[in-house]
């Protein structure tokens, strides 16, 4: 069971939503401005947070941007379908993944279950499962990555990644020197049934060089291949 804070203005959207998560087994949480979800989710973090675009008080970009500067939680946004500027800006700010409305609630779940998955949110605790996660770890030159409490540090330095920037960048740096596609890195960061475009991933990989260059200036370990993908280089 996961713990969900449901921000959206429509009721009708809110009550459905809230009855098939639950159905599911999961707590949810539900607010119906912006102002009124952002206080909510930086009071009592959930494991994971769908924000509705269009809001009253505050827009969901405004939320998603005021909560990525203390908290990594998972996001997954409701955008109109016609709407490719909010699925652009979404990433950009560091959502998830994005569910077009009008939407089934099946596709709402199965997107639900996706980002629990990649966040770790659904997998058991235990000695076995610490005991592979630590094995998991990684230390390549300056940088570490601890899957199991999802740390990245940079020169003993934490980095703050969202959980898709974390698995796009334990993806580059499982082999480095080697080149990584987009589809690769899709791959690894999103589930098979759920398409992104190539700009999804640049717009990970961008923001991702933002927060490490905040810790080091000079950080150029993620190198692009023009026409071919991105590559990890190990200093």
């Amino acid at each position: 069971m996961a713990k969900i804070t449901l921000v959206d203005d429509d009721e009708n959207i809110v009550t459905s939503v809230s009855l098939a998560l639950e159905s599911h087994g999961h707590s949810v949480k539900a607010y119906y401005d912006g102002a009124s979800g952002l206080a909510a989710l930086e009071k009592e973090p959930p494991d994971l947070a769908i924000l509705d675009v269009k809001m009253p008080r505050m827009d969901g970009m405004e939320v998603l941007r005021r909560l990525r500067r203390t908290s990594n939680v998972p996001v997954i946004i409701l955008t109109s379908k016609d709407e490719e500027i909010d699925e652009i800006l979404g990433f950009n700010l560091g959502a998830d993944d994005y569910v077009h409305k009008p939407f089934s609630q099946r596709l709402l779940i199965e997107r639900v279950k996706a980002v629990l998955r990649r966040s770790g949110a659904e997998e058991e605790a235990g000695p076995a499962a610490e005991a592979e996660a630590q094995a998991r770890a990684i230390k390549r030159g300056k940088l570490t990555l601890d899957p199991a409490r999802h740390d990245c540090l940079w020169e003993g330095k934490p980095v703050k990644l969202t959980v898709t920037e974390f698995l796009l960048l334990q993806s580059l740096a499982q082999r480095p020197g080697f080149v990584k596609s987009r589809d690769n890195l899709m791959d690894a960061a999103y589930e098979d049934q759920v398409y992104v475009d190539d700009r999804t991933i640049d717009s990970h990989i961008k923001r991702m060089r933002k927060k490490f260059r905040e810790v080091d200036p000079e950080f150029d370990a993620i190198e692009t291949l023009y026409g071919v993908g991105y590559r990890y280089r190990e200093s």
